[in-house]
């Protein structure tokens, strides 16, 4: 659950490594100092760069640290209905092949339900979303089974975001392995499709897989060479050529500032924002929800998360002030934003801001608030201090932290 305490994971991940304190320290480069702050419960969060850096020196993924990533869901991970996920990602070796699509499909309606399927991602209610997958994944496979190639070539693309869809749900429920399957054979699907876009559009959720998993080199790689791939091409020129293009620029930087390459992190971002002033004046695009996240708004939202990461919180809260989201902005990214902005708030010792930022949060994204660890950590940073401002107490009970 989200609100595990960080420390008790680590100690009990560094005893499983039969590691002291110090052989920690040294192998993730970090402070003994900070090691024994967070197992002592004086310190109840770390910058990701940080926690990646410990991720790595216990030789664990950053989501078996952080104990699991925002997520909602009924039972196990491991239930029936995760199960069944897997055998639609997975089909079992030697099925039937499927069959054409009868005289009653409609690509136009699976499409449809594939977009609201990510709407549904983006508000968090992964549980609707895991009900809806073996469905959407049976029904684009048998678009694939068309007779027509125009039909055939469109349900392959369908096939590609249902398993991306699929991936993006693995993540959060802490199976990257899954995650990774399905992402595999969404490329696979995608490079059979008639959509040029796609394919790097999964390469992009790919890297951040790969960034959950600690694997920041092969994130940055795979990001830089998606966006090179597309210049060459001339596929940035367009509206939702170019978000896909900032999308995958965004995620590069991340994983280079992640690394502890901040400089070129922000020189990426950077980049990435001139670039984002100029897809309102490119053709329209398709379908919001069926491309990557890129807008001046998302750009300045990871901004203002790089800011806070590495330690410069002022800048971050300059970043944020005034900041007007555009109506396309997903609820998840609009979570990040108000988190960002309330650990920027606590960080400087502005422990009202930090909570007048975080009822903000619980009033537009409550679900996303209640399962996110962030959240967790910062309402528990602020429930150790001495005096703790007003409204923290119900902000405390609703995530179940405190006395």
């Amino acid at each position: 659950m989200a609100n595990e305490d960080l420390g008790r994971t680590l100690r009990r991940l560094r005893h499983l490594a039969s590691l002291t304190q110090v052989e920690l320290a040294e192998r993730s480069h970090v402070s003994v100092d900070m090691v024994r702050q967070l197992e002592e419960g004086r310190k109840y969060s770390a910058r990701l760069p940080t926690l990646h850096a410990l991720a790595n020196g216990l030789g664990v993924e950053l989501t078996t640290l952080l104990g699991d990533p925002p997520a909602v869901f009924t039972g196990e991970t491991d239930g029936p209905r995760f199960v069944a996920v897997r055998r639609a990602v997975m089909p079992v070796l030697w099925g039937p092949e499927p069959e054409p699509p009868g005289s009653d499909f409609s690509l136009d309606r699976l499409r449809e339900r594939i977009a609201e399927g990510w709407t549904r991602y983006h508000a968090a209610e992964f549980d609707t979303v895991m009900k809806a997958l073996p469905d959407l994944l049976a029904d684009a496979r048998t678009a694939t089974a068309s007779d027509d190639e125009d039909d055939r070539g469109a349900g392959f693309a369908a096939l590609g975001k249902a398993l991306q869809l699929a991936g993006h749900v693995a993540v959060r429920m802490g199976k990257t392995d899954l995650a990774l399957t399905s992402l595999e054979r969404a490329i696979d699907a995608a490079g059979r499709s008639s959509d040029p876009l796609l394919p790097p559009m999964i390469v992009n959720s790919t890297a951040w897989t790969y960034q959950r998993q600690g694997r920041l080199e092969d994130a940055l790689s795979i990001a830089l060479r998606a966006a090179d791939d597309m210049v060459n091409a001339g596929r940035d020129e367009t509206a939702d050529g170019l978000k896909v293009w900032g999308a995958l620029i965004m995620s590069a930087a991340t994983s280079a500032a992640r690394s502890g390459d901040y400089e070129r992190a922000a020189e990426m971002m950077e980049t990435a924002e001139k670039e984002a002033a100029r897809v309102s004046k490119l053709p329209d695009g398709g379908d919001n929800r069926m491309v990557s996240v890129f807008s001046p708004s998302s750009v300045r939202i990871e901004r203002v998360r790089l800011a806070v990461q590495y330690g410069h919180p002022e800048d971050a809260l300059a970043l944020a002030k005034g900041m007007r989201l555009s109506k396309d902005t997903p609820p998840s990214w609009r979570t990040w934003l108000l988190l960002d902005v309330a650990r920027a708030h606590t960080d400087i010792g502005d422990a009202a801001g930090a909570v007048k930022t975080l009822e903000s949060l619980r009033r537009v994204a409550p679900t996303w608030m209640q399962h996110h660890t962030l959240a967790v950590a910062i309402v528990r940073d602020l429930w150790a201090l001495p005096d703790r401002p007003p409204g923290l107490r119900p902000l405390a009970e609703f995530l179940e932290v405190g006395e």
